[in-house]
């Protein structure tokens, strides 16, 4: 199967495991654990309103199994795990959800499914064994179903339903000051100006890849929410003080998606400094480079005069009977040349450099 979702993790040999809370109509909790699958069914009955939290070792395999024997028969189940981190499929009398649940280690950003299964009075959240998304509403929910006990059915599931959707989108936004602190260990080694810029650079990229999965993620929640909140499910309440709070659940994320961005912001700051200091540091060669060449300008040039007239002195002209070099004046003239020449060049390498450095100042 082609599926974006599930990622490789290392599986853990573990049972099955199932976690079952029941309200019965007389308003009484029962809680049931590690108890086969179809018992827990079994006790769904008449008006009873039930929770199960259903952990397999491979979801990918068992999801047809498992929705199958809770008896939904209308649901493409198949569509559940084939879309991009998330996925909403509304059958009248059952509805399929997928959630992404995320988990960073080190700029790893680890994407799993919770698939929530929806029937009558059933309410069923499948996921694989090793992520414990919903470790804190299992503590707490027979107290919570106690306090729904007087709501209508619909109304019932629709407040489980929001409380697991809460859960899931606090486990994920506790991810991003993960993240967030990730990229102040990044802004404080950019000041070290001997460190490699290089794994700097690389350590960028990895947190920048993995905001945007962060980010993927929580526009594929925004989306799910979005369709519950606007695609009038038939197993979905009409109270409107009920929906509101589902809204919440989507502003809460869009505040999220624009710190998300504004740490991407900040990421492509940080880029923008490296390169300023690779410039900074070309220049800087470059700088050094045009100062050894005015040095070398200077004496080439110094060296040209005097070795020009030494070149014509040795050609074995002859004067009066004499070399050239026999007569008084040929060796001041040789040391006239090269002073005058090497004054000459450094005053001009030096008008040269002045004038460069005064364009500079202009166009800075």
């Amino acid at each position: 199967m082609d599926n974006q979702i599930i990622q490789a993790v290392p599986a853990v040999a573990k049972k099955v495991t199932t976690l079952c809370v029941l309200l019965k109509p007389d308003g009484q909790v029962e809680r049931f654990a590690d108890r086969p699958l179809e018992e827990c069914l079994k006790l769904v009955e008449g008006e009873c309103v039930a929770w199960i939290d259903y952990s397999t070792q491979d979801l990918a395999k068992d999801l047809d199994k498992v929705a199958a024997t809770a008896g939904l028969s209308q649901l493409p189940v198949p569509k559940l795990l084939a879309g991009f981190f998330s996925a909403y499929e509304d059958a009248d009398t059952e509805l399929g959800i997928t959630l992404p649940a995320v988990h960073v280690k080190d700029l790893d950003v680890i994407v799993r499914p919770l698939v929530i299964l929806m029937k009558g009075n059933l309410i069923m959240t499948v996921h694989d064994e090793d992520m414990n998304r919903l470790m804190k509403f299992a503590r707490y929910a027979p107290t919570f179903m106690k306090k729904i006990r007087v709501e209508v059915p619909v109304d019932k599931i629709t407040m489980i339903l929001e409380r697991i959707l809460e859960e899931n989108n606090d486990r994920n936004f506790e991810y991003l000051r993960e993240i967030e602190k990730h990229g102040d260990d990044i802004s404080r080694r950019l000041i070290d100006e001997h460190l490699d810029k290089r794994v700097v650079a690389q350590e960028i990229y990895l947190m920048k890849h993995a905001l945007i999965t962060y980010l993927n993620v929580l526009w594929a929640t925004k989306d799910v929410i979005d369709s519950l909140r606007y695609g009038d499910a038939d197993l979905m309440t009409d109270d409107e003080k009920l929906l509101v709070r589902i809204g919440i659940l989507s502003d809460n994320i869009d505040r999220h998606i624009e710190l998300s961005e504004q740490m991407s912001n900040v990421l492509a700051s940080g880029l923008e400094v490296m390169q300023s200091i690779y410039n900074n540091q070309l220049q800087t060669m470059n700088n050094r480079f045009a100062l050894v060449t005015a040095y070398l300008t200077v004496l080439g040039t110094a060296a040209l005069v005097p070795n020009t007239l030494a070149t014509i002195a040795g050609s074995g002209y002859e004067i009066w009977g004499q070399s050239i070099s026999d007569f008084w004046w040929y060796m001041p003239m040789l040391i006239v040349a090269t002073i005058a020449a090497t004054l000459l060049s450094l005053w001009w390498v030096l008008r040269v450099w002045h004038s460069r450095k005064d364009d500079d100042l202009v166009a800075r």
